[in-house]
């Protein structure tokens, strides 16, 4: 860690408005973030570990080189964030009740990553490592799942999909019985 950079352990932060600034080269470790608005911040370099974000927005936020480990999103707005650029070595995360619409998983590994009741209209889990990945509850219309690793994951209760399984690694994903449309679209099946 160098001089410049800016270090935050066991805060909370309530409310601030974020909004078009930049926050950079900053670390924090075990805070959270309530009610926080970052639409359009540059967020760039900064590092976030253990903590919490609950109520905050993140519309079109910048996280190009962002270290997140082991973070929490809950009931967050997350429109039009390209994960995808955030840093490969701290990239653990999960989500719950989010609204993630436009955002960009390309290429991304998410093993494990939690998305219970989001949002995911038009994400881009294309070449994605999604391996025992949690999607029950998830609106998925319009999300592209192309070269993906689905094995495991469970999309059970999981409304609006379209998953090819000839161009996605699928063995052991969890499907609920009423679903398969969402599988064999392509077909144009009448699955009455």
């Amino acid at each position: 860690m160098d001089n410049k950079t800016i270090y935050h352990e066991n805060k909370e932060f309530k409310s601030i408005d974020y909004s078009d600034k930049s926050l950079r080269d900053r670390e924090f470790a075990k805070c959270t973030f309530i009610s926080c608005n970052f639409t359009n911040s540059d967020l760039r370099d900064n590092n976030f570990e253990d903590c919490v974000f609950e109520n905050c927005n993140f519309s079109m936020t910048l996280i190009g080189n962002v270290g997140l480990s082991n973070v929490v999103f809950t009931n967050c707005k997350i429109l039009g964030v390209d994960f995808s650029k955030c840093s490969k070595f701290m990239f653990s995360f999960n989500f719950e009740s989010c609204m993630l619409d436009y955002s960009i998983f390309y290429g991304s590994k998410l093993k494990g990553t939690s998305f219970v009741k989001c949002s995911l209209r038009e994400v881009d889990f294309s070449e994605s490592n999604l391996t025992s990945a949690n999607f029950q509850d998830a609106d998925l219309t319009g999300a592209r799942f192309s070269n993906s690793v689905l094995e495991k994951a469970d999309f059970r209760n999981a409304r609006n999909f379209s998953i090819d399984p000839e161009f996605n690694k699928m063995k052991n994903s969890k499907f609920s019985a009423h679903q398969l449309e969402g599988l064999l679209h392509k077909y144009k099946l009448d699955l009455s």
